[in-house]
């Protein structure tokens, strides 16, 4: 197809739909109008995303059909119940149909931990490679214990600082190297730490500190490496889907899984903040942390369940998303 063609043929009824969505008051000839000319722009869009998707043409072109959307179907009116709906419906619809690739992500990180830790312990270069004896005698005596500092400014840190990076993972998601270089160096440097500390006789410390937080806190970073991950994967195998209609409703739809992982997150930062370096014992530590993993799952698996079986995704509904004309009658 071409474009330039395409756009000289209809700029000026995408023009004359512009001027209709910025009229406050329409007469019902123009309503009339309006209506067709948004029929019209929309099936453009769908023309030109699909023969010939220039961004620039594309996002301009969606810009001018979500402001006749809105003029047509009139502003949505957020209200409590979405906020409710959001939270019990939606974003559990978004890890429920992450669950199987959150545990592939799980398996591999660990592996790749647990790889990096025992070489670490095991091998005089790779120990040496960690720092001079002193400095690494310092951080397994004090270092490490004294980081988890109880805390309302330790524990807000903690938790926009890692919401912040399940955000980039998932938003880098569709280059497929971002994801895999998140989880590659949060599990090398896990590993590299462990390793450390088992090398100076103080695994038992490292887990007792790492566990309460980091059964939770790890999991977001499985979710959102997961999340990135299957944007990717959109991208690769759309199935029956167009590519970018499949990259589409993917991201939308794990976005909302980031948006949910800021909640997570945030009890983690909370577990970590006020639990981990509290004076409790350690496995009351350990079980408020294995009750937060629960409950993270229990949220997953009953609310996101049976969303998915209602026909829930976390996406768009279609009209939202572009994909169905608002009709009379």
């Amino acid at each position: 197809m071409d474009l330039d063609a395409y756009q000289a043929v209809h700029a000026a009824s995408w023009q004359r739909l512009d001027d209709l969505t910025r009229i406050r008051r329409r007469t019902g000839a123009e309503a009339d109008e309006l209506v067709r000319l948004y029929q019209a722009a929309a099936t453009d869009l769908s023309t030109i995303r699909s023969a010939a998707p220039d961004p620039e043409t594309v996002a301009q072109l969606s810009q001018l059909v979500a402001r006749a959307r809105a003029a047509v179907a009139g502003t949505h009116e957020p209200s409590w119940r979405e906020v409710v709906r959001f939270v019990v419906v939606t974003v559990p619809a978004a890890f429920y149909r992450l669950r199987w690739w959150t545990v592939a992500v799980m398996v591999a990180f660990v592996a790749v931990a647990l790889v990096a830790g025992v070489w670490v312990a095991t091998d005089p270069g790779a120990l040496a490679a960690m720092g001079t004896p002193a400095a690494r005698q310092e951080y397994v005596d004090d270092a490490f214990a004294s980081y988890y500092d109880p805390g309302v400014g330790f524990a807000a840190t903690v938790w926009t600082h890692n919401a912040l990076l399940a955000a980039i993972c998932v938003g880098t998601g569709v280059t497929g190297v971002g994801p895999v270089y998140f989880l590659w160096s949060n599990a090398v440097a896990i590993g590299n730490i462990g390793g450390m500390m088992s090398a100076h006789g103080a695994l038992d410390v490292f887990l007792t500190l790492i566990a309460p937080h980091g059964l939770l806190e790890l999991t977001a970073v499985f979710v959102a490496g997961a999340a990135g991950l299957k944007v990717f994967w959109a991208w690769v195998a759309p199935g029956p889907r167009t590519r970018g209609r499949a990259l589409s409703q993917e991201a939308r739809a794990l976005f909302t899984a980031a948006i949910g992982l800021v909640g997570v997150l945030g009890l983690s930062g909370l577990v970590e903040g006020f639990v981990t370096g509290s004076g409790l014992w350690w496995w009351l530590k350990i079980v408020i942390g294995a009750l937060a993993l629960a409950a993270f799952w229990t949220y997953t698996i009953v609310l996101g369940g049976r969303a998915v079986r209602a026909g829930e995704t976390g996406d768009l509904t279609d009209d939202r998303a572009g994909y169905a004309l608002a009709t009379a009658g």
